[in-house]
This record gives C-alpha cells, structure tokens and sequence, in this order.
C-alpha cells in the first residue's frame, strides 16, 4: 500500500525570487485544536508575523496541519481562524503566492480556500525549481511505507466516497467527532507530537530522502509534520529542512535564493 506522497513529481514548478525576496515555510500550527488553550493568542502571533516578513516574502509555503481540523462542507466550513485566513487572502491579493499543502488534520478543503483566500492548493508532495535550487516540498506524513496501519488511515481519509458521506453528518456532529479522534496524537503534557529526534535509522522522512536521493537528486527536502525543528545533512549537496511547529519551537524556514535557512522567532 502507497500514498501519492511516496511518489517522485515528474515535473518541478519552475520559480524565480524577485531580487530582495525570499519564499517563507512554515507548518503546524494546529489552529483551533481544543486541548490548546492558547489558540487565539498564536493566531494573533502568526498575524503578526505574516505582516512583519510581508514586505520582502516572495512566495509562502504552508505545509499542512494549519488547522486542527478543516473540512469543507458544502455551504460551512469550521469557525474561527478569520484573522489569519484574512492576511493570508491580503498576500494573495497582493500576488504573492500562497501554497498551501494538505497535512494529516486539515486535510479536506474542496475548493474554498482557493475560492475565497486565492491559495495554491496541493495535496500531495511536489517539486519546485527555485532560482537553480532543486526543493522537493511536502507535509511529511505517509512516506514510510512499511507503516500499513497508517496507511490504512490514509487511505480512508482520502477516499472521496467516503468524504462524501462525512459531508451528510451535521458539522456541529463531524467537528466534535473529528477532535475527539485527533487527541489520541496529543501528549498528556498539552503538547503534541513533539518528541525529540529519534535518530536517523528512526526518523521515517530522512528514510524517505534517503530513498528518493537514489533516483533523484534535490537540494533541499522541506516538510512539517515532525513537530521538531531539523537541519540534517543527507550529503555533501543535500539537506532535509522540518520546520517544527509554533506550538512550542515558533520555528520557520527561509530561503533567499541562495541558501535555505530555519529559523525561529524571538519570544
């Protein structure tokens, strides 16, 4: 059993950065997820830094698990999150292109994001050639293909009939039902999924980097998913950038056309 994130793009989004600008990555915010009691406070922070890096962003990646659970019903989509979906609309007003890839909780939008906030939507992995730099860009999650139960999981998720039926379930029913299944990923210390690093033979995304690098080569792997801010070196000429989360690490990555650099925010 594969996911789509398995696969190798066939074709790379060519890319140039004005000169001055860079593209901006950043995961994991987890927006609304109930066992946080801090939401509405890192939403007015990620606002805040959405306007501080806009006069020299370039482009902006979002690489899922943005929410803590979207999904487009038909005439609703969740409440809440209106600042922040508002300055991401403000920076595709203005032609900065936001791409905004699916992660494992906010994984249904249908079109309204793109309707109403002019995002780039991607649902799987892709390839992007920016300014002679090879990036292979994802949320993180379905690479290990020896991990069957999660999977499974994937797969049901992402199964349009059975998406379809989920729409028949009232939202004030779907919603409830979807934050109850989502804390089983959540630590009894609020945090969530935010372990150390487990080492490389451990960590499922360098496995994955490490098998695409035999038939590919990219300069950089940019992916969330982790929770935990990481810089690894898989060569002398390849790197695998995670982007943590602003849960606890406030973590981002920058990339100024020359060099891809993770960062984080001053608390």
């Amino acid at each position: 059993m594969k996911s789509p994130n398995q696969k190798i793009p066939d074709r790379a989004h060519e890319v140039t950065l004005a000169e001055g600008k860079k593209a901006y990555f950043l995961s994991d915010l987890h927006l609304g997820a109930p066992m946080l009691k801090d939401n509405r406070e890192r939403e007015l922070q990620i606002v805040e830094w959405l306007e501080r890096i806009r006069p020299d962003c370039g482009m902006l990646f979002l690489l899922g698990d943005i929410f803590d659970f979207w999904f487009e019903y038909k005439r609703a989509v969740p409440q809440g999150h209106v600042r922040f979906l508002a300055k991401i609309s403000e920076f595709a007003d203005q032609g900065i292109p936001v791409h905004f890839f699916t992660g494992s909780h906010d994984i249904w939008p249908f079109g309204y994001l793109t309707r109403e906030c002019g995002v780039i939507l991607h649902t799987r992995n892709e390839a992007f050639r920016i300014n002679g730099k090879d990036f292979l860009i994802g949320h993180g999650d379905a690479l290990n293909p020896q991990d069957r139960g999660y999977l499974w999981l994937y797969h049901i998720f992402h199964n349009h009939f059975l998406q379809r039926c989920f729409r028949w379930v009232h939202p004030d029913v779907g919603i409830w039902l979807a934050h109850k299944w989502s804390s089983h990923s959540r630590l009894g210390n609020g945090k969530i999924e935010a372990d150390g690093f487990r080492g490389e033979g451990k960590e499922e995304i360098i496995g994955f980097c490490r098998r695409v690098l035999q038939h590919k080569h990219f300069d950089y792997f940019v992916f969330g998913h982790r929770h935990l801010p990481l810089d690894f070196a898989l060569s002398p000429d390849s790197r695998y950038i995670n982007t943590g989360d602003w849960i606890s690490h406030y973590s981002f990555a920058t990339f100024d056309g020359a060099r891809l650099i993770l960062e984080k925010i001053n608390q």
